[in-house]
């Protein structure tokens, strides 16, 4: 096994029945990887659990990743706990069969629907780590929030956006301030 890899299975070790391999998503591994995201670890370690069997040369992987992340609020920025689950089903196939393409002229691979959970290993070791880092990634929402009512930045105190709420307001605007009157008691 590497020791700059997180997640190994080595392919010698697999038959046709399968293995099953738990891992822990360590924190400190997440914060590496994620450097460069938005996205970072929380103090508390992930889980990944899989079944690694081999069918031929391929490597059938099924499992879950489970692990929490910390993601700033998209509406006022304070930290947001994400839980990430993610059940996870994919084939390895020998990185010999892609440099058999390439040899062959067929550089532009196009992956068909069928393959869309097929990636390639190389040696007698598959490497989890990249798929792990990717489903980390896809489990973030988009919009992360840290509540659905969340009032988003208030102004600074002292700032124009205060004070710009203290001046006359126009008289048309009268109506929807005296709604929020009634629904902010």
């Amino acid at each position: 096994m590497q020791p700059d890899h997180e997640f190994t299975v080595r392919t010698l070790d697999l038959d046709a029945g399968g293995k099953d391999f738990s891992f822990p998503i360590r924190a400190p591994w997440v914060r590496g990887i994620l450097e460069d995201h938005e996205a970072n670890a929380t103090d508390r370690d992930g889980k990944l659990e899989v079944r690694a069997s081999k069918s031929g040369t391929d490597v059938v992987v099924h499992g879950t990743l489970d692990a929490s992340l910390i993601v700033p609020c998209a509406r006022c920025l304070e930290p947001v706990d994400i839980d990430v689950h993610s059940d996870l089903s994919v084939i390895y196939v020998p990185g010999s069969k892609v440099k058999d393409a390439e040899a062959k002229g067929e550089i532009e691979y196009t992956l068909e629907d069928a393959e869309a959970d097929t990636l390639p290993y190389d040696g007698e070791t598959v490497l989890l780590d990249d798929l792990v880092r990717d489903e980390l990634l896809l489990g973030v929402p988009m919009i992360p929030l840290c509540s659905e009512d969340c009032p988003g930045m208030s102004p600074a105190p002292g700032s124009d956006a205060q004070a710009a709420e203290k001046k006359d307001i126009d008289p048309r605007l009268a109506p929807l301030m005296a709604f929020r009157a009634k629904t902010t008691k």
